[in-house]
């Protein structure tokens, strides 16, 4: 019982914390287009990845 006393107070910090960030990569614009990055892998030349690679 006397953990309770500990571990609640620590998850509701844990819980603030997530919404914190959460809400930092809102207004960050972390969300914002997410379409574009599906579409530019998509769209990417197999000549730009190919030459990233080792022989």
């Amino acid at each position: 019982m006397d953990m309770l006393y500990l571990l609640i107070p620590m998850s509701a910090v844990l819980v603030l914390g997530i919404l914190g960030v959460f809400a930092w990569a809102l207004n960050g614009g972390q969300f914002d287009d997410l379409e574009q990055q599906a579409e530019q892998i998509l769209d990417a030349d197999t000549d730009t990845l190919d030459r990233h690679q080792d022989p």
